[in-house]
C-alpha cells in the first residue's frame, strides 16, 4: 500500500484516467513506485510518450510534502482506492476515480443516498417538483446526490439543507475553486451539512469536458436516480444511462408533452425509467422507508471483532491511539483504518489529539 500523496501526484498528470491510473499501480505495485519510474519503465507499462513526458516534467515541479500542505490548508481530505473508508457504492462501478477529494464529511447513511438531477434551465414545476420530491426523500433519511450546478441540481441541494437533511455535491473541477461562482454560498452549506466530493485535484478548472466525466459518480454514489427535468439533449440523461451502466435504477418525473424541459423525463419513462409523482415512489422501491432504523442497527452493532475489540476498550473517557494499539494489538495502519471507518459511522469520535471516546452510550 502506498502513501496516498502518490495517488494525488499521479491524479495531477494530465492524460492519466481510471484505466491507466490502475493500469500503473498494478505494473508498478504502488502509486509510489509509478510516480518514481523513469519514462522507458512508464512506455513499457503501457502509458503514451506525452503521459510519461508530462508526469516526468511534473515530478520535477511537485514536492510530496508541499502538495500534502496544500491539501491540509484548503482543508481537503483525500480517499484512494485503498482507502476502507472509500465510498462503497462507488468503489463497486466499472471506473471509480483512484483518488476522491473531499471537503466536509462522508457518513454511514449516505450510502442510502439518492441523485438528483436535471435541467440547468428548470421551469416553474421543476423546481417545485424537485423541491417537495427531494425534501420529503431527505426527512426520510435519505443522503441527496447532486451536482450543485444551475436549475435542478442547485433545488435539490437547497431542499436537502431546508429539510434539515444530508447532501453531497459533486464537481466537475478542483474544490479550491466554486462552479459557477454564484453558487458559494450554497457550497458552503453543502460542506457544512455533507460534503463537496470531485475526482479532479485542486487547480482544476471548470472545463466542459469535465461534467459528462463526473456524472458517472453522481450515479456512482447513489442507489438510485431520479431526473426532475430534462430536455433530449440534457446532461441528466448522461447521468441516467451511467446509472443504467451501473446497475442502478432510474426514475424520472412526467412533464407536460408541450414542455421542451420534459421532453427528456417522458422519453425515459417510455424507455422503462420508473414513474415517480410521490417520493414514496422511490422510497418504498427501493427499501428506504426504514433508513433511520437501518443505521441505528447498524451503528450499535460493530461490524467485525476488530470493531468489537475497540469498543470494549472504549467509553465516555479518552484513549490515545497509542493506547488503544498496544491494548488490542492491532498493527498502526488497521488501527487507523478501522477508527476511520468507526467515527464514520459515529460509533466512535475523537476528541483531540489522536485520543478517541465512544460516540454513543
Amino acid at each position: 500500500m502506498s502513501r496516498p500523496i502518490y495517488w494525488v501526484l499521479l491524479s495531477m498528470v494530465p492524460g492519466i484516467g481510471p484505466a491507466r491510473f490502475k493500469r500503473l499501480v498494478e505494473t508498478f505495485g504502488s502509486a509510489e513506485a509509478a510516480w518514481r519510474a523513469d519514462a522507458r519503465a512508464l512506455g513499457l507499462a503501457g502509458l503514451e510518450q506525452k503521459a510519461a513526458a508530462q508526469l516526468v516534467r511534473l515530478r520535477g515541479r511537485l514536492d510530496p510534502q508541499a502538495e500534502r500542505r496544500r491539501l491540509e490548508r484548503l482543508g481537503i481530505r483525500v480517499f484512494t482506492l485503498e482507502d476502507p473508508a472509500y465510498p462503497p457504492p462507488l468503489r463497486e462501478i466499472a471506473d471509480p476515480p483512484p483518488v476522491l477529494y473531499l471537503q466536509g464529511e462522508l457518513a454511514a447513511t449516505d450510502e442510502w443516498a439518492v441523485a438528483v438531477v436535471g435541467t440547468r434551465r428548470a421551469t416553474a414545476y421543476g423546481r417545485q417538483a424537485a423541491e417537495r420530491l427531494v425534501g420529503e426523500l431527505a426527512r426520510a433519511g435519505v443522503t441527496i446526490v447532486s451536482g450543485l450546478a444551475r436549475g435542478i441540481d442547485a433545488c435539490a441541494h437547497r431542499a436537502a439543507l431546508e429539510a434539515g437533511g444530508r447532501t453531497i455535491a459533486v464537481l466537475g473541477n478542483g474544490l479550491d475553486q466554486v462552479y459557477p461562482p454564484e453558487h458559494a454560498a450554497l457550497s458552503a452549506q453543502v460542506r457544512a451539512q455533507g460534503a463537496l466530493v470531485s475526482e479532479f485535484p485542486p487547480g482544476v478548472p471548470p472545463d466542459a469536458a469535465n461534467f459528462p466525466r463526473r456524472n458517472r459518480i453522481i450515479s456512482g454514489l447513489a442507489v438510485g436516480t431520479l431526473v426532475v427535468e430534462a430536455a433530449l439533449a440534457s446532461g441528466a440523461l448522461i447521468t441516467a444511462d451511467f446509472a443504467l451502466e451501473q446497475g442502478r435504477d432510474v426514475y424520472a418525473v412526467p412533464g407536460s408533452i408541450f414542455s421542451p424541459a420534459s421532453q427528456g423525463t417522458n422519453q425515459l419513462i417510455k424507455d422503462g425509467a420508473k414513474v415517480v409523482v410521490d417520493a414514496r415512489d422511490i422510497l418504498e422501491e427501493l427499501n428506504l422507508t426504514v433508513v433511520a432504523q437501518q443505521q441505528a442497527a447498524r451503528e450499535v452493532l460493530p461490524a467485525n471483532e476488530t470493531e468489537a475489540r475497540l469498543m470494549d476498550l472504549l467509553g465516555a473517557e479518552p484513549v490515545h491511539i497509542d493506547e488503544l494499539g498496544r491494548a488490542a494489538r492491532l498493527p498502526v495502519g488497521e488501527l487507523a483504518s478501522t477508527l476511520t471507518m468507526m467515527e464514520l459511522k459515529g460509533m466512535v469520535r475523537q476528541v483531540g489529539g489522536m485520543n478517541y471516546v465512544r460516540g454513543r452510550s
